[in-house]
């Protein structure tokens, strides 16, 4: 797999505890989050998960859209909880984000883990902060930086 993905949605809601309704542009806040997220300004400023980890509860037989798992970037290519905590990634033109928690406690009221007996964001959903601010849309790159911001792979 390489150092670069796709990001396939950005979506958010005004409530937490909620699934996340996809938007068709989001704006990145510096040590904030995603503007309008209910999320935003908390520990867990912006969560991710990869399509492939949701494909995984789809073959279970379950219908679900970016944001159902209240993600805020959906995206793909990338194996995002196999990345260490601090790997910075490069979201759109401008926005810099750092991984600072994988898995979280999957609350109780979990709406997938009521269908299915299980849930992904446990293991495979991924939280960062904001390094640097800037508006995203779906279809953006993301690639993975070094400690220096530096891309990890070389094109050449």
């Amino acid at each position: 797999m390489g150092a670069t993905g796709k990001l396939i949605a950005v979506c958010l809601s005004e409530k937490q505890g909620t699934r996340k309704a996809a938007v068709p542009v989001g704006m990145l806040r510096k040590a904030h989050g995603l503007v309008g997220d209910a999320h935003a300004g908390s520990r867990r400023q912006v969560s991710l998960l990869a399509v492939e980890s949701i494909e995984k509860m789809r073959a279970q037989g379950l219908s679900l859209s970016p944001g159902d798992f209240a993600e805020n970037l959906t995206t793909s290519g990338l194996l995002l909880h196999a990345l260490p905590l601090g790997t910075r990634l490069r979201v759109g033109p401008e926005a810099l984000l750092e991984i600072t928690q994988i898995g979280k406690t999957c609350h109780s009221a979990c709406e997938i883990r009521r269908l299915t007996g299980d849930c992904i964001m446990p293991t495979e959903g991924v939280f960062a902060r904001v390094l640097a601010g800037g508006e995203i849309k779906a279809q953006d790159d993301i690639a993975i930086l070094d400690s220096q911001g530096e891309s990890c792979n070389s094109h050449g």
